[in-house]
């Protein structure tokens, strides 16, 4: 009998959590968050159903949301972590290229981290995540510890207003931390 591999649904339901998040801040009228789509080219195509079952991406992906909040432009990619760890290479330096420029515009970028272990979602900015990079770059860690991040991005519990993660107060708290 085959065995079922659920490799491919990775971070289908950390997604899914955020749609729905982003569904009820565009309703509450306080963000316009959107999901970029990986772009791929279809190379097999079922004739009936008109499903794709082989495709190749055409080109590196930025990051997986992008929008504004308030007038402020946001970009954020999602990543979960099942260790205390989190290792590095799970970020491509275009998505790092990416967020510096993204942010050198006055906008804010940060990685959403499902540490599902602990059931914590964390909010990591973008400043933060570079220190690490450029002491991965140098010759030190190719990974943070979770106990070398700022507990008070982490994300509470969800609210009255049925957003499943809240991560509006942390970009808050980081734009209070910039000024």
């Amino acid at each position: 009998m085959p065995t079922w591999k659920s490799r491919g649904l990775r971070g289908s339901t950390l997604e899914d959590m955020i749609n729905r998040t982003n569904e009820r801040y565009l309703e509450l009228s306080l963000a316009l968050i959107q999901k970029i789509p990986t772009p791929i080219t279809p190379i097999t195509i079922e004739k009936e159903t008109r499903h794709i079952t082989l495709a190749y991406f055409d080109q590196k992906s930025t990051v997986d949301y992008i929008g504004v909040v308030q007038g402020i432009p946001v970009c954020f990619d999602a990543k979960e972590c099942a260790a205390e760890t989190f290792a590095l290479e799970n970020i491509h330096p275009h998505q790092v290229s990416f967020m510096d420029s993204f942010e050198k515009q006055d906008g804010i970028a940060f990685f959403l981290i499902y540490y599902t272990g602990r059931n914590e979602f964390y909010y990591l900015p973008y400043r933060q995540l570079n220190e690490f990079w450029k002491r991965a770059e140098n010759g030190g860690r190719k990974s943070f510890r979770r106990d070398e991040l700022d507990d008070s991005f982490v994300i509470k519990s969800p609210g009255d207003n049925g957003l499943l993660i809240p991560y509006l107060d942390a970009i808050q708290l980081d734009l209070d931390r910039r000024d």
